[in-house]
């Protein structure tokens, strides 16, 4: 149970990682309090992931919009008496492409979610973390440094280049008040967005899915992909006092696809 009596900020809760990673916390004996954009799935994780209601709470949120952050971390505290620590799994991942045909305007748009909307959101929890010394765990990715080859995500990677170096910055400010900062890098990552990817590819190309999850799977050490529950395990570390000495690291959670 190594979030016992944990109160956990959730950002970014719909149908893959930051639903696991809710289900995560209360299954480590925390409290999950759920932010996404869309409310309805914010009902139907706490409704899977805490049917009697006691270990949730829940508030839709814009983390573009500083008030509806800080709303969400006064709910944590209002609800369970504080907070222990904040998870940013929010972001805005659709939008493909690389430089020849950027739209700068979506670019600006993309850092207001990942880069900025993660710094808004860690801000309002702040007053709360100091409190108590805690945890903020950044959901980066892989792409960030290493572009894959599959596909082209390059305001996506930037975006979290960007947050993943301001971690480095919020480690060493945060510090002094016992609050430690981590980024997860999940490499490809066996979940709804990947299961979307595998089954697209192959009805495009006319081969088996297991051809092409063969063709992942081959570049790693291990011989099958990271899920959305293993990133979540390794969060839940993070979030935890067995992680007490540990601040400004990355940790890659891609079955050794690449090692450093």
């Amino acid at each position: 149970m190594l979030l016992q009596g944990k109160t956990v900020v959730v950002s970014g809760v719909g149908a893959g990682l930051g639903h696991q990673i809710a289900a995560t916390v209360v299954r480590d004996g925390g409290n999950a309090v759920l932010g996404a954009r869309t409310g309805a799935n914010l009902v139907k994780t706490a409704a899977e992931i805490d049917p009697g209601g006691t270990r949730t709470a829940l508030l839709p949120t814009d983390i573009t919009d500083q008030a509806q952050c800080e709303a969400l971390a006064a709910l944590a505290v209002e609800r369970f008496g504080g907070i222990d620590a904040v998870v940013h799994v929010a972001a805005w991942d659709s939008y493909f492409g690389g430089l020849e045909d950027a739209d700068f305007d979506t670019w600006k748009g993309v850092l207001d979610v990942n880069l900025l909307g993660t710094l808004r959101m860690t801000r309002a929890c702040l007053p709360a973390l100091k409190e108590r010394g805690g945890s903020v765990v950044v959901i980066g990715t892989q792409s960030a440094i290493a572009a894959p080859s599959q596909v082209r995500q390059a305001a996506y990677a930037a975006s979290k280049g960007a947050l993943t170096s301001a971690a480095y910055s919020l480690a060493r400010e945060l510090g002094p008040h016992r609050v430690r900062v981590n980024t997860v890098l999940p490499g490809w990552m066996w979940g709804p967005p990947v299961q979307a990817y595998v089954q697209f590819t192959a009805h495009t190309e006319q081969v088996a899915e297991e051809e092409v999850l063969r063709r992942l799977t081959e570049r790693m050490a291990l011989p099958e992909l990271a899920t959305d529950g293993d990133v979540a395990d390794a969060v839940a570390f993070l979030a935890s006092d067995r992680a007490r000495a540990i601040t400004g690291q990355q940790l890659l959670v891609n079955a050794g696809e690449i090692m450093r």
